[in-house]
């Protein structure tokens, strides 16, 4: 028996309807597989050299621009071929980090000067994220450049709770930071190192930071534990120095938040670069160790590790 015409169009047209579907799926699986990938692995460029952040100026002259001939890099001890050197001035999107916590030897006021210096120190097209922590990490002020409204945001800071500082740091890089692959990114974290509760070791949060190649940067309160012994992690003081070092980052007290939320800021715009190089002659799959020299009169900082891809 023949299908009437308006059965057999009707079937044409839900034919092609699937087939579109499952097109459709197909392209979006792959752009997922393809962005989790890129999440995920070193940083690389498109013609798959290894991309690394740096921060470098002349001692003498902190305004001119240095060349990639002016630096070495060692991977896992092995000097690489630099392919490019290039000076990056894009804005940054940068997470304040500010332990709200009970104990912390510093009062809310302080928290809210350290907090409110970077607000009016970022460049145009910077965004802030402030992020305050305790058992929990809660969003104080989304993404944003407007300085008044995170000034206004800033009385949600109260006190309470212990420290998850390492799960903290996870959840920005995760949740907040991940997602902008392709942008300058970068922790600023207002403590003084000390963690009480994590679910995430130590050693995991370095590692993600500097999987991702964010760097940090602390805004150091007082040691609550006064340099006490701690038996499952570093000291709260090695805390805060491990991750600015191992990360390229710099480290600057509480009482010169003003000084630090500049320094940063000015560092970002007008010292940061790209290098790019094809890793040879190393062990992929294995955690590695960086290094970045420049020619004397220059200083240059990175990241210190590579962890496995």
């Amino acid at each position: 028996m023949k299908m009437s015409k308006a059965i057999q169009n009707h079937r044409q047209g839900l034919a092609l309807f699937l087939v579109s579907c499952l097109v459709v799926l197909a392209i979006f699986a792959c752009g997922f597989h393809a962005a989790g990938q890129a999440g995920r692995r070193a940083h690389s460029g498109n013609d798959g050299a290894t991309v690394l952040n740096v921060v470098a100026r002349r001692e003498d002259s902190p305004s001119e621009p240095i060349t990639g001939k002016q630096v070495s890099l060692y991977d896992n001890g092995v000097e690489q071929s630099i392919k490019s050197f290039s000076l990056d001035p894009s804005p940054a999107h940068l997470v304040l980090l500010v332990d709200n916590s009970l104990t912390l030897r510093a009062d809310v006021e302080k928290l809210e000067e350290a907090t409110r210096e970077f607000a009016y120190e970022i460049y145009e097209g910077d965004k802030l994220l402030i992020v305050g922590y305790e058992d929990e990490a809660a969003i104080i002020a989304d993404w944003t450049d407007d300085a008044k409204a995170i000034e206004k945001s800033l009385k949600s800071f109260t006190k309470k709770g212990d420290p998850h500082l390492f799960d903290a740091l996870n959840a920005v890089a995760e949740e907040a930071l991940r997602p902008l692959t392709s942008q300058k990114r970068v922790v600023v974290v207002v403590s003084d190192g000390l963690d009480r509760g994590s679910k995430a070791k130590f050693n995991e949060a370095l590692s993600k930071l500097q999987e991702m190649d964010i760097t940090v940067y602390a805004v150091q309160a007082p040691d609550r534990t006064r340099g006490a012994m701690r038996r499952d992690q570093p000291k709260p003081v090695q805390v805060i120095d491990q991750l600015a070092s191992g990360t390229g980052g710099l480290v600057f007290p509480i009482n010169q938040a003003r000084a630090a939320a500049k320094s940063i800021c000015d560092e970002l715009r007008k010292n940061r670069y790209i290098l790019a190089y094809s890793a040879s002659g190393i062990p992929f799959g294995d955690s590695r160790r960086l290094l970045v020299l420049g020619q004397t009169g220059i200083t240059v900082r990175s990241k210190s590790a590579q962890p496995p891809n």
